[in-house]
């Protein structure tokens, strides 16, 4: 089993935003040669996040984002971590640092209007993604 470790970078440009990263994953697993196997995707910080969701409407992206600020709105009173993005931590919690995905004759497993978003939480900020491609 072969496995490798690859890193890119994403540049957000607003406080909250998903990003599409489905074609850099790709190339991660492109790159490392592997037919058949899975890749994990990881997200080392505390306000962003990981997750699949449709691709193909944009408004399901703004609605999950929505959600979300109805869940955790970026004002509340009760807050105390003193930076003011306790909502940006709570919402990488609930979404979760990592998605991992099949991969399938060299191709990522996913449905037709599946991608792989990068969720940022309190930017703008230039982030980092570890990708671990795993397989033959």
């Amino acid at each position: 089993m072969m496995i490798v470790q690859k890193e890119f970078r994403v540049s957000t440009r607003s406080r909250t935003e998903m990003v599409d990263i489905t074609g850099q994953v790709e190339a991660a697993v492109r790159e490392a040669g592997v037919r058949n196997g899975d890749v994990v995707v990881f997200c080392p910080h505390t306000t962003a996040a990981i997750t699949i969701n449709e691709n193909a409407d944009p408004s399901v992206v703004h609605d999950v984002l929505l959600a979300l600020d109805e869940i955790l709105p970026r004002s509340n009173p009760g807050f105390r971590h003193d930076e003011g993005n306790s909502d940006a931590h709570g919402k990488s919690s609930l979404v979760g640092c990592s998605e991992q995905v099949l991969i399938k004759d060299g191709g990522l497993v996913l449905g037709t209007w599946q991608a792989i978003y990068f969720c940022e939480f309190d930017g703008p900020r230039s982030r980092r993604v570890s990708v671990q491609v795993r397989g033959e």
